[in-house]
């Protein structure tokens, strides 16, 4: 009688079997989520070149203290793949400079710059300086400036987000402005202020959406909509001014 010795060619080929189930999974493991977020392969190298060639400059307030939450949108925007610049508004010109260099040379190919309180006051003089050294900005964020600026000089798109029933003001477009300026009222936000603008996580988003809107061309959130100015910030705007909105 012949000891039983089992299907040994089913058991030899089990290993292979799993290990080609193993692969298959993983194959479609990535389509599923390449099909979640909607992009190819090609969309996603695309996206890495767009955010490589970008580059972000925030712009902190007086004393390098009161504006910190600009370092959580820096971590934040790190994490997509863009470049960021962090520093005191004092050294705006010497950082358009930087980022005029960059610009000439191909290195950077998107421009885009936030401030918060004296950071946002500085930055049409930013935009004045690039502009005059041929690097056009594509997108600058004010966060609720302290004096009334005036703006001249090329951008994209301008968004200066200020509280009206606080210390910040609208941003007045000179006729040397070209580009698209848009004064955003959001006393209404919760928990916002001037001291809490840039750490409140509602801004902090609409910031980031309005940035990742240019850089990998997609849409700002409904969230982030703008709805007409209210009646109680009409005082914040003198005759001549941008036109306001409210954020609720």
């Amino acid at each position: 009688m012949k000891p039983y010795r089992g299907d040994i060619g089913t058991v030899g080929w089990l290993p292979f079997l799993c290990l080609a189930s193993l692969r298959r999974l993983h194959v479609i493991a990535i389509a599923a989520l390449l099909l979640a977020i909607g992009a190819s392969p090609t969309q996603a190298r695309s996206s890495a070149s767009a955010a490589s060639t970008a580059h972000v400059y925030l712009l902190r307030g007086v004393l390098n203290i009161f504006s910190l939450g600009l370092d959580d949108i820096a971590v934040k925007l790190r994490a997509q793949g863009i470049p960021v610049t962090v520093a005191n508004f004092a050294s705006w010109s010497s950082l358009a400079d930087e980022a005029a260099a960059g610009y000439k040379s191909g290195r950077i190919k998107t421009i885009i710059l936030v401030g918060h309180s004296s950071g946002a006051t500085a930055l049409p003089d930013m935009v004045a300086k690039l502009d005059q050294l041929g690097a056009p900005v594509k997108l600058a964020i004010g966060l609720d400036s302290v004096f009334r600026t005036s703006l001249s000089g090329r951008v994209g798109r301008y968004v200066n987000f200020y509280i009206a029933n606080g210390a910040g003001t609208p941003v007045q477009k000179t006729g040397q402005f070209q580009g698209k300026l848009e004064n955003v009222n959001v006393q209404n936000v919760p928990g916002v202020g001037h001291m809490s603008i840039e750490k409140n996580l509602i801004m902090q988003q609409k910031v980031i959406s309005e940035i990742d809107a240019v850089v990998f061309g997609r849409s700002v959130p409904a969230s982030g909509a703008r709805k007409p100015r209210q009646p109680e910030a009409a005082s914040a705007a003198r005759p001549g001014t941008a036109s306001a909105a409210a954020v609720r």
